[in-house]
């Protein structure tokens, strides 16, 4: 029973990251009392940040060729979206807690669905339009992962945070796929503008099948068994609505801060990868645009896979009587060692083929970070989860915006090595902040 209660919880769970993060998902359309025999609706869905931000990796190619953008416009560009996401971090988070992440999660997807079909427009009337589309943009998304991460701190169970977790986030790693992969087919038959006005236009979508099958939590759910609510809900946090934060008491506690900083060490190496791979494959291992963007894929595909691995390996040592903390730590430090190994690596191969290897397994061995920093926030505080995912994703976001537009400045005046170099010595410092100061105890009631 307890199994198929996990599967059915999983089936409701799955669809809400993968419908943000990929075109083509399934919803559960029904549900029985052991969780089986549920129907399955295809439908053509909106992405979110991830796939959006692959779009504009392979996208921003034939933008900067036609209007003639430098390597530090472009990193502006780029960057730009994370001023809008910043803004919003925390208030989705405070939203999410009290309102529930169903409704904050559609409010951010109708906000950027509109600001991405507006995106061709505004590149065309000029570059400040373009920095405030995107930057309106990031507003709407900055609400997605902390009432995301509210969802999931309702409908997971403790014992199976980390393969849950993982096997849910994954489609992000996904969406990134199939930005990568489809993108530059778009491109290449319709123009750059083909990509904003095709996956923009899903959110209606999107946004209509999730008012239709989205539930902020079990209790909401109608089609959800008894059996399948006590599975869920045993052991989780307290659901009530959160009326007031307590900022003092979460400020106050050096887990917390180990977050936010491992997070903004954590997010620096990857939004560079995220948003500059495709450059680096053009400019750099001389690939067209289709096979940079095909190339691409190859990551985000380890990622997924890894991912999985690492949740599966967590709950196993949880299982086998490992405390949270250490495994926590453990996974993290892959998180972080991994990438800065094969980031150095990188800067020292002499062909293609090792340097898409190394960005491979760089990318890989980050998703093990998915049962390391990214489920620790459920640990620490489940009842705050949103509040604290707000918290260190705006240092997250914060790295994000210097880190994508000081590449630009770095390879204008320098060169890739020194990007590589600014990324692993971050990696350090967040394995070395993690596992002095991090915990897998709830510290915060």
């Amino acid at each position: 029973m307890e199994s198929q209660d996990h599967r059915s919880a999983l089936l409701k769970v799955m669809p809400i990251q993968f419908g943000l993060e990929i075109q083509t998902t399934f919803l559960p359309g029904g549900s029985s009392s052991q969780g089986d025999g549920r129907s399955f609706s295809s439908a053509s869905l909106h992405s979110s940040s991830a796939i959006w931000t692959v779009n504009m990796s392979i996208a921003i190619l034939p933008m900067a060729s036609e209007f003639s953008w430098s390597p530090a416009t472009v990193g502006l560009i780029q960057s730009s979206f994370f001023w809008g996401y910043l803004l919003t971090q925390i208030l989705g988070g405070i939203w999410a807690d009290r309102f529930g992440g169903k409704v904050v999660l559609g409010f951010g997807v109708v906000w950027w669905s509109i600001a991405t079909v507006l995106t061709p427009f505004a590149a065309k009337i000029g570059l400040p339009c373009l920095l405030v589309t995107r930057a309106f943009m990031g507003i709407g998304e900055g609400v997605a992962m902390p009432a995301m991460n509210n969802i999931l701190s309702k409908w997971i169970p403790v014992s199976e945070r980390s393969r849950s977790l993982a096997l849910v986030y994954s489609g992000m790693y996904l969406g990134s796929v199939t930005g990568l992969a489809f993108s530059p087919l778009l491109i290449s038959r319709f123009g750059w503008p083909s990509v904003f006005y095709a996956f923009g236009s899903l959110g209606s979508i999107w946004f209509a099948l999730w008012q239709i099958k989205a539930h902020s939590s079990p209790d909401d759910d109608p089609d959800l068994s008894k059996a399948e609510k006590r599975h869920i809900l045993g052991g989780n946090a307290l659901k009530e609505p959160v009326t007031s934060i307590p900022w003092r008491l979460i400020l106050s506690k050096a887990p917390v801060w180990a977050l936010i900083i491992s997070h903004f060490c954590h997010n620096w190496g990857t939004f560079i990868l995220l948003t500059w791979m495709p450059t680096y494959y053009n400019q750099v291992l001389k690939f067209n645009l289709t096979k940079s963007g095909l190339l691409c894929v190859l990551p985000w595909l380890t990622m997924a896979v890894f991912a999985n691995l690492g949740g599966w390996i967590a709950d196993t040592l949880v299982q086998r009587g490992i405390s949270i903390t250490n495994v926590r730590k453990i996974m993290q430090s892959i998180g972080f060692l991994g990438p800065a190994l094969f980031l150095t690596l990188l800067s020292k191969v002499q062909t293609p083929a090792m340097a898409v290897l190394c960005m491979a397994c760089s990318q890989g061995s980050d998703a093990f970070s998915q049962s390391g920093l990214y489920s620790n926030h459920q640990d620490i505080g489940p009842r705050y989860a949103g509040v604290l995912l707000g918290l260190s994703n705006t240092a997250g976001v914060l790295a994000g915006v210097f880190g994508t537009a000081a590449t630009g400045y770095i390879l204008q005046k320098g060169s890739w090595d020194s990007v590589f170099k600014v990324s692993v010595a971050l990696y350090i410092v967040g394995t070395v902040v993690w596992n002095v100061f991090s915990t897998g105890e709830k510290v915060i009631e």
